[in-house]
């Protein structure tokens, strides 16, 4: 049996509304005389503007545009009748505290044009950039650990090398550090198998850094004096990290790079927030880094800050780093 024939769908302005709405595709057009920009419902409310506000101009939406993207924008703005064929750019706008990406998307060279219009979309990108950054921000992440792995690999050998007297004790003693790493690892590896279970701050701090001490064991020149507090799944990667970060750091540059450098932390406790003393002494005179931050300081600040809930502050007295983790305690428990 023959299906029957039936008439095309007509689109009209109304299902096209639906469609764009659905999509969440918004519209604008430019008047490439005068300049302004006619916006429908969804755009003003994409720009966060009041619908009042009539045709707007260029000029008036960048005062939206992130400062970092506005100069981007306004060139591409500027050039798109010269574009040949279809035309795409991403850029931060800001609402109030809140920041948006915006694709804006049209036809360059005059195609499309009726009279002195021209048509194009906008499109709310947000959660695809956010995506990209977080994919980025891992790979990063990724390869800044694998370099902090071999700086830590080297630093042990060392650590090794100084407090044995034989290959065969060198040997055994690197082999015991590095199960020790191991041990740390599994110990943040979330497992979704297991039900969560939250870890003492000692036996945490301990477990983590056991591996630097010279003797393969906490109390030796690395002493750690901390109240019971316990520290939930979901933050000990999180704080494994930190950890981890000021400890490579002090291997490498500070207090644990030395024989005669002596590693101290202690904690402080309210009904609200933790206090994390990093002491650092006996270790080679080390001086706030000049110029921008690099990869593991924005790491450590954004763990801190984003995930625990507080922030960080170091001091370079003479005598060697200090570092004053404030987290809250809420955070640190989930």
């Amino acid at each position: 049996m023959s299906r029957k024939s039936r008439t095309p769908q007509v689109w009209d302005a109304k299902r096209l509304r639906i469609a764009a709405d659905a999509g969440g595709v918004a519209l604008w057009s430019w008047n490439v005389d005068s300049d302004e920009i006619d916006l429908d419902e969804k755009a003003h409310i994409l720009w966060g503007l009041r619908k009042s506000a009539g045709l707007v101009t260029f000029e008036a939406l960048s005062a939206r545009i992130h400062p970092q993207d506005l100069d981007r924008v306004r060139a591409a703005f500027t050039a798109t009748r010269d574009v040949l064929g279809p035309y795409e750019i991403d850029f931060r706008i800001l609402d109030g505290s809140d920041v948006r990406w915006i694709s804006a998307r049209g036809r360059g060279e005059d195609k499309g044009i009726i009279g002195n219009l021209m048509f194009g979309i906008f499109m709310d990108v947000s959660e695809r950039k956010m995506a990209e950054e977080a994919r980025e921000m891992l790979a990063l992440e990724m390869s800044h650990r694998v370099k902090n792995l071999f700086a830590i690999a080297a630093a042990l050998t060392s650590i090794a090398s100084r407090s044995t007297a034989t290959a065969e004790e060198m040997a055994d003693d690197l082999r015991k550090r590095l199960i020790a790493l191991g041990n740390a690892h599994e110990l943040v590896r979330p497992l979704l198998s297991e039900p969560k279970k939250a870890a003492d701050l000692g036996s945490l701090l301990a477990t983590l850094l056991d591996a630097y001490d010279d003797k393969g064991r906490i109390g030796d020149r690395i002493r750690v004096v901390v109240p019971h507090v316990l520290v939930g799944e979901g933050s000990v990667t999180t704080l494994a990290l930190v950890v981890h970060e000021l400890a490579t750091n002090s291997l490498k540059y500070g207090a644990l790079s030395r024989a005669t450098g002596t590693l101290d932390i202690s904690c402080s406790a309210d009904e609200t927030d933790i206090t994390l003393i990093w002491t650092e002494k006996g270790g080679p005179h080390v001086t706030e880094a000049k110029g921008k931050p690099g990869f593991g300081s924005k790491l450590v600040n954004r763990s801190i800050t984003s995930q625990l809930g507080g922030s960080i502050e170091f001091e370079w007295p003479r005598q060697g780093l200090i570092a004053k983790l404030n987290m809250s305690k809420a955070r640190l428990g989930v």
